[in-house]
């Protein structure tokens, strides 16, 4: 089954020659580092107030030919651990097939992974960060895995079993987690906070991550795919985390009371 895009037109431009002209800017400021980069955070949000960001820190990545995909679940649609199995996501002036022989892996590695659509047909977050991986790598397979479940030994062992099984599959696979972090607090509390659970993240320490969230109620709405993504990484052998960059849409919009922040982070 494919799947169109949804968000095309608001979140970024519908007219794929402009969209390929944005990206490429977004992408122009870094080069790639050495090695394998075992997982990327990036954020999802309209490209005028994110695409730094995500443009910056994909740029710095050595990622692998095939994605994992890890977003949240906005719509509160389909499964916990919803993976869209099979066919290709298109965005303007691209498509990107799914890789059928990782989601086969993955489907195998957790009886809680589970083929699934209806988590992804309206949900934004995976969507926005195709049309970097597609200038990035012309020829790249992906997919997409939708998480909603907030028990944390669900997440854990899921995240364990995802490691494994990229660990084990025939070819290098890069995991890359879509999330923003702190929405609507002024500027200067949305830097605070976020500190606190990106300190978490780049120490490679996904409980450590999951409770400051929770008891800082930090409004990152990709914990859960991040604390999963944390898991697989350290499975795959991870021992270093990098914070990239960082902004809040204040920075653009001009309106320092009311944010969004953005954060890019590397795991190798």
């Amino acid at each position: 089954m494919d799947r169109q895009p949804v968000v095309a037109g608001r979140f970024y431009d519908a007219d794929p020659v402009r969209l390929a002209r944005d990206v490429d800017g977004y992408l122009a400021t870094e080069a790639p580092g050495a090695g394998h980069t075992l997982l990327a955070m990036v954020p999802h949000a309209g490209y005028v107030y994110s695409g730094s960001v995500c443009g910056q820190t994909l740029a710095s990545a050595a990622l692998a030919p095939t994605i994992l995909l890890l977003g949240p679940n906005h719509t509160g649609l389909g499964r916990p651990f919803a993976l869209w199995p099979d066919g290709a996501w298109h965005v303007p002036g691209a498509s990107l097939p799914v890789d059928a022989a990782l989601a086969s892996a993955l489907l195998a590695a957790d009886p809680r992974i589970e083929p699934d659509t209806a988590a992804h047909l309206r949900e934004h977050s995976i969507e926005v960060i195709l049309p970097f991986l597609h200038r990035l790598d012309p020829s790249v397979s992906m997919v997409p895995l939708a998480i909603a479940s907030r028990v944390f030994e669900e997440v854990e062992g899921v995240g364990r079993a995802i490691g494994k099984a990229i660990k084990a599959f025939k070819r290098p696979v890069s995991i890359v987690v879509s999330s923003d972090m702190s929405h609507y607090i002024s500027h200067d509390q949305a830097k605070r906070l976020d500190a606190l659970a990106l300190k978490a993240a780049v120490a490679l320490d996904p409980r450590g991550l999951f409770d400051t969230v929770r008891a800082q109620s930090i409004s990152m709405c990709g914990v859960l795919p991040m604390t999963v993504g944390l898991y697989a990484a350290l499975e795959m052998g991870a021992t270093r985390g990098q914070l990239v960059a960082y902004a809040t849409s204040g920075e653009v919009s001009g309106d320092f009371d009311q944010v969004v922040g953005y954060a890019g982070v590397l795991v190798e």
